[in-house]
């Protein structure tokens, strides 16, 4: 007897292959997709498959539903990865899905990550999907709209597919504990309710992670009485230290730090701080989000709260002068300032309306009397003529129209308009002010006039 011989395929093959579901009954998870009435169920019941791309992150069953969906109807089921694909593979499975055709038989094209197919593979896949040759299932932890081009897109329904809940999991788990022919029912391995909880927060809505992690446990059971017990204490070594996963590359990334900026602009710090912790221990650099605090401090803060901007570059400073981890406490510090912190979008929004102004009118021309004026010719040509020097006048203002700094054939805009809130009520109050002094100078200018 050789080495191999004494185990089963059960024994070889991962836990998480095993107990991967044969029908939708199986299916643990989804319920919005395979619920009763719900669109999977029913291309199930109806033996007619329409192509799709499912999204959403690993472990949650696209590969398992590709598969129960092509058993369903009875379908060829031809498995690619587009990390692995090309051009060529795909014309041999377009080759291979018209002989299956001759025998009145249809194929499903199962893509995995599909948002890794370039552009000539997704051309090279498209006229196939659309004369209906193959039904595709793509599979993709990408957002697709981004990823996926519209052509192909058009030609295929979206399915969202969201993380395993903690019960979605554990149930999971014991359906491996119980599961005598693809688990480890033969074992009448014993595990508390504690473990099993421990074991489904680590895998983070992950199934295969979750599967893996028992199948190593299951490994260090010790002995109690002639039973096996899953050991809490060798669980806990199993799991090591569990942070939050993410693509560096990929939406959750993006997500974290859309969801850091909407809760500080919602003046949340709680939620701010929460989104930063998981970035940061989901292997995110924190650097990242002092820098999209720094936009904060002047898109949503604003004159508001003039020491926003320069407190988060002082945070900034500190975590490169300090290093991560007491850097991180500076980066938390800027944060909450900018969540607790008045808000004003007046500077955001008068940016954008002079970039759009001046799209709208490129060529206007500087007034004389505020350009420099280094040179006898300019001189003569009324360059700086005219030109009051704030510091010499009341208030330190010129006040009148006729030193408005404003090019003669524009129409005035208002570009920045001040809030009430917190320090810009005082701007507000400034702008208000001078303009008084404009109207009381432009009378006085009118009856001197006349």
């Amino acid at each position: 007897m050789d080495l191999f011989s004494q185990h089963t395929s059960n024994d070889i093959e991962p836990l998480a292959y095993r107990m991967r579901p044969r029908t939708l009954d199986d299916y643990i998870g989804q319920e919005s997709l395979v619920g009763p009435g719900k669109p999977l169920r029913r291309m199930v019941e109806s033996k007619l498959v329409r192509s799709m791309i499912l999204w959403g992150p690993p472990g949650v069953g696209k590969t398992t539903l590709a598969e129960i969906l092509a058993n369903a109807s009875n379908a060829r089921l031809e498995h690619l990865s587009a990390v692995m694909a090309g051009v060529k593979d795909i014309r041999a499975a377009v080759e291979r899905a018209r002989a299956e055709l001759t025998q009145q038989r249809q194929t499903i094209l199962f893509l995995d990550e599909i948002h890794r197919l370039n552009k000539s593979q997704q051309d090279a896949l498209l006229p196939h999907v659309e004369s209906g040759l193959l039904t595709l299932i793509g599979a993709t932890t990408e957002n697709p709209s981004f990823e996926v081009n519209s052509a192909l897109l058009s030609r295929a329904r979206v399915y969202v597919l969201k993380p395993l809940t903690e019960e979605h999991l554990i149930k999971i788990l014991q359906q491996a504990l119980a599961d005598e022919q693809h688990g480890l029912g033969q074992r009448r391995i014993e595990a508390s309710a504690n473990l099993l909880r421990m074991l489904a927060q680590a895998a983070s809505g992950d199934a295969r992670r979750a599967l893996g992690l028992l199948e190593t446990a299951a490994d260090f059971c010790r002995e109690e009485n002639g039973r096996e017990v899953l050991d809490e204490d060798s669980a806990h070594a199993i799991i090591g230290h569990h942070a939050s996963r993410f693509d560096k590359q990929g939406d959750a990334y993006y997500d974290l730090l859309s969801a850091i900026h909407k809760s500080i602009r919602s003046s949340r710090p709680d939620a701010a701080l929460l989104y930063i912790a998981r970035f940061v221990q989901g292997g995110g650099d924190p650097l990242d989000v002092v820098r999209r605090l720094t936009a904060i401090a002047s898109e949503d803060v604003g004159n508001a709260d003039p020491r926003a901007l320069p407190l988060v570059i002082a945070a900034w400073d500190a975590y490169l002068r300090l290093g991560d981890y007491e850097g991180q406490r500076a980066i938390a510090h800027a944060a909450v300032h900018l969540a607790v912190a008045p808000k004003s979008n007046a500077v955001d929004q008068a940016w954008a309306s002079a970039r759009r102004f001046v799209a709208e009118n490129p060529n206007f021309d500087i007034p004389l009397y505020i350009r420099n004026a280094p040179t006898k010719l300019m001189q003569s040509l009324d360059y700086g003529k005219g030109y009051r020097y704030a510091h010499n006048e009341p208030n330190a203002y010129p006040a009148g129209d006729s030193h408005n700094c404003w090019p003669a054939e524009l129409a005035r805009q208002p570009f920045y308009q001040p809030t009430t809130h917190g320090q810009e009520k005082r701007y507000k109050e400034l702008m208000e002010w001078r303009a008084a002094l404009d109207r009381e100078a432009d009378d006085r200018e009118g009856r001197d006039g006349k």
